[in-house]
């Protein structure tokens, strides 16, 4: 008997049927382990990056932060751009120029302005764009996105401004979209750094620029140092140090005081000022030497750059020259001026004071009396009016020329005002003694002029009276022998022709 499959009406056949319920089943029943392990290696490849690909990976490092920065800066001269993708914390707090750019005050004025330019463009027929609410909008160049999202703001260089000072940083609006929104480039791609040229190349267009004799401008060298600066002064924002030169201490001050009169600009003196200093100390005595030759120049750096160090070093190189270093600081605060005033004051005061001591130095005899023509030798009298006759001619400043004719053209005019003598140099003459002024051979000569008095024993006690008077005169000027300089002069002042007992105390500094 033959067995015939019937058909059942609305069921599938049994050995389809069971075919598909085993590949049900097979597909249900999978291990869970194996499903994880295929899943787990779909995703690893999905990940996987292939080498010499073009993907892209934004960083969110100095000086772009992709991720979490939300002020863009765009520094161009010279046909050179460098973008800059910061914080507005970071930037607000080491910088007054930008925390009154990005407060809120200065986000609502901003708000109305972009919206009345919006409602013009409406009615120049750009598109109907929804009007957001003037709250939700950030100032000039800046824009408010979702909740969870980053506010943006946007600087660049005005090229207008560069003149002889540093171009100054404005606020530009953000390229606004159909949609009422507006757009904002991405980070720039990260490039490879390309392999540096071998030497050759330098050579064969060093060769070239010779032999064509092209002018070297300096607008290349200024847009490079309009970077440079800009650079520097973002990176001490960040803490990282600057790139100043650590070699020339020429150089160096160059750089220092351009980037100190850009943090002047961004009223950022307070977090520039610190890496200025910081940075000049380390050249030391080199330092010390170029204030001495600068020091009007430096006064103005250290002021600048709030550094007591600097300061003070120039301060007393300026108050002992005074007034020659005045025609130099002509454009300085008040605050400088009247201390410098006043430091002149106290030495000048200081001076008289010792000069009136000086000149009533006297010898006394074997009786404990002052010498005088009645109760000592001759000679001895003599010798202490010589050292006062010396004294009086080195310290006092020449009497005017008298005119030879006698017109009345010569009688109206005036003689010029005569040169403010500087009598420093004679002061550490005195303080050093011994045969720096008044020597044997000057003693020699005085004694010569009484021949019936001249002998060798006498000139030698006159050699032995007159160390006494020196003796005396080097006690003294020792109050204004001191050197408040880091500078070593030396035991005889190395030379240095004014005083450098200027002190300056905590008090005295002018941004204190």
């Amino acid at each position: 008997m033959t067995n015939v499959a019937l058909p059942f009406y609305g069921l599938p056949s049994p050995t389809v049927s069971h075919d598909r319920s085993d590949q049900r089943s097979l597909a249900i029943r999978r291990a869970p382990s194996v499903a994880s392990r295929s899943t787990t290696t779909r995703r690893h490849r999905s990940n996987r990056s292939h080498h010499g690909g073009s993907s892209y990976a934004p960083q969110n490092e100095f000086p772009n932060f992709a991720h979490t920065g939300d002020v863009e800066i765009i520094i161009s001269a010279g046909g050179q751009e460098k973008r800059y993708m910061l914080h507005r914390l970071i930037l607000a707090r080491s910088s007054g120029f930008f925390e009154a750019g990005t407060s809120e005050e200065w986000t609502q004025v901003q708000a109305l302005a972009r919206g009345s330019a919006l409602a013009q463009g409406q009615d120049r027929g750009l598109g109907r764009i929804r009007e957001e609410d003037e709250g939700s909008l950030i100032g000039r160049g800046s824009t408010s996105v979702g909740a969870g999202q980053r506010s943006l703001w946007r600087y660049e260089l005005d090229p207008e401004t560069v003149n002889d000072e540093a171009p100054l940083l404005t606020q530009k609006p953000l390229s606004a979209t159909l949609f009422g929104g507006e757009q904002t480039p991405g980070p720039p791609p990260v490039r490879n750094k390309p392999p540096p040229p071998s030497n050759g190349f330098f050579r064969s267009i060093s060769a070239m620029q010779s032999a064509i004799n092209i002018p070297q401008g300096s607008s290349h060298s200024t847009d490079n140092e309009v970077i440079q600066d800009y650079d520097n002064l973002f990176r001490i924002f960040y803490n990282y140090p600057p790139t100043l030169d650590g070699i020339d201490i020429t150089e160096a001050y160059i750089q220092c005081k351009r980037l100190l009169n850009l943090a002047d600009m961004y009223d950022a003196l307070e977090v520039v000022g610190p890496r200025i200093d910081h940075h000049l100390l380390q050249f030391q005595s080199r330092l010390w030497k170029q204030i001495a030759k600068y020091p009007p120049s430096y006064l103005k750096l250290g002021y600048l750059a709030r550094s007591k160090v600097i300061f003070a070093e120039a301060l007393v190189h300026v108050v002992g020259q005074w007034p020659l270093g005045a025609p130099q600081l002509q454009n300085i605060p008040d605050l400088i001026l009247e201390l410098i005033e006043d430091k002149v004051d106290e030495l000048q005061d200081l001076k008289a004071k010792i000069e009136g001591r000086l000149f009533r130095l006297t010898l006394v005899t074997h009786r404990g009396e002052r010498v005088s023509p009645w109760n000592a030798p001759h000679m001895q009298w003599m010798v202490i009016c010589l050292f006062r006759q010396w004294l009086a001619e080195n310290t006092t400043p020449p009497p005017p020329p008298i005119p030879k004719t006698s017109s009345s053209a010569d009688r109206q005019s005036q003689p010029p005002p005569p040169t403010p003598l500087n009598n420093g140099r004679i002061y550490r003459l005195l303080g050093t003694g011994g045969p720096s002024y008044l020597g044997h051979d000057e003693l020699k000569r005085f004694m010569k002029l009484r021949p019936d008095e001249y002998s060798r024993d006498n000139l030698k006690k006159v050699e032995r009276w007159m160390e006494e008077m020196k003796a005396l005169a080097r006690e003294t000027v020792k109050p204004l022998m001191r050197n408040f300089l880091e500078l070593d002069l030396g035991q005889n002042g190395g030379g240095m022709g004014y005083l450098t007992c200027t002190r300056m105390d905590e008090a005295d500094f002018p941004w204190d």
